[in-house]
């Protein structure tokens, strides 16, 4: 059971309902300590009263605000608690409005609001059904851990979700961040259709599965591999070069690989097939040249050509499904030979 982070009463209208809040999501980053190189030595940090070697104890740091002039005020953590005026263990909703008009701009983090006992179970599934009919999602205000969120709340799959939003002054202006942004394109434009049917290729259902943190994999992949003694391959991997000069001719040939992609095993979509026909012809012209086998062959010569075409990223992520050891320390040859093998 997930430990609750904050415990108060959730109200609409004159209805309370007693609350825990949950992190809903967990972070899997891979986490390193400091060491010292030669050593190996933990490296720890303590908290020092500047200009002195003293350590200081947790209990006798206060909070120093600073002020115009080098001033500053100090306060303890009660003077700071003040300020919550009795709102840390409560959470009204004083707004209900339409999900979608809340740009995602706005969204910080996400918990999980349960009932903290039986009684209250009534009042939330009402709250929860209800907004579930009207399609209308709650907005109110709380303090957690000395500091005020806005949050939105919805239902999901039984439970009503909390979203802490950003508040409006801490959303920058874009203008505020490059005052040099280009102005808005007419839709008539070659480029714009162009991209605009690019888009509509690559639309595809919202699948959270589909997508996976090959970063992290791969770093403890390379973790695995030196403890076990192996040697690790430090390979540059080139810059990609801006292709903005030429545009219109980058998303034609963006459009022709969509559509050959999105054709089923077997299934070349006609968009893509005179693009497809030619790289078939020239791979069999190479096979041809360097003394490989034709039709008898023509199947695992295809399976190479297909694997060849792969990136150094989409070849690791299909070693990754097919099991193959030592893939975060291959090369992109020695990828593609791994996983023709394997395949």
């Amino acid at each position: 059971m997930a430990r609750q982070i904050w415990s108060g009463s959730l109200s609409f209208g004159l209805v309370n309902v007693p609350v825990g809040l949950v992190s809903a999501t967990e972070q899997k980053d891979v986490s390193f300590h400091q060491r010292e190189a030669e050593t190996n030595a933990r490296i720890r940090y303590k908290r020092v009263a500047e200009g002195t070697d003293r350590e200081v104890d947790y209990k006798n740091i206060v909070k120093g605000y600073e002020l115009p002039g080098d001033k500053f005020v100090t306060l303890t953590q009660e003077e700071v608690d003040a300020a919550s005026l009795g709102r840390s263990r409560s959470l009204e909703i004083t707004d209900f409005v339409d999900l979608a008009e809340i740009d995602p701009v706005y969204y910080e983090k996400t918990y999980y609001l349960a009932p903290r006992e039986e009684s209250a179970h009534e009042a939330y599934a009402l709250l929860r059904d209800a907004m579930e009919q009207t399609g209308l999602a709650g907005v109110g205000s709380f303090v957690m851990r000395g500091k005020e969120y806005l949050a939105v709340i919805r239902p999901w799959k039984q439970v009503l979700v909390l979203q802490t939003l950003l508040f409006a002054d801490e959303v920058r202006d874009p203008e505020d961040v490059n005052d040099d942004l280009p102005a808005a394109r007419k839709s008539t434009s070659r480029e714009m259709k162009a991209a605009v049917n690019l888009i509509e290729q690559l639309a595809t259902p919202w699948k959270p599965e589909k997508y996976e943190d090959t970063y992290r994999e791969r770093l403890l992949g390379i973790v695995k591999d030196k403890a076990k003694g192996r040697e690790i391959s430090l390979e540059e991997v080139e810059p990609e070069e801006s292709n903005v000069v030429d545009l219109m001719d980058a998303l034609r040939r963006s459009v022709e690989e969509a559509k050959s992609g999105r054709a089923g095993p077997g299934q070349a979509k006609k968009a893509g097939s005179k693009s497809g026909a030619s790289k078939r012809s020239a791979t069999d012209a190479a096979a041809k040249k360097s003394g490989r086998g034709s039709s008898a062959s023509g199947g695992g010569r295809r399976k190479s050509a297909t694997v060849g075409a792969l990136s150094k990223q989409e070849l690791y992520e299909r070693a990754t499904k097919l099991g193959i050891d030592g893939r975060s320390n291959m090369s992109r040859a020695q990828l593609q030979k791994a996983v023709e093998k394997a395949s």
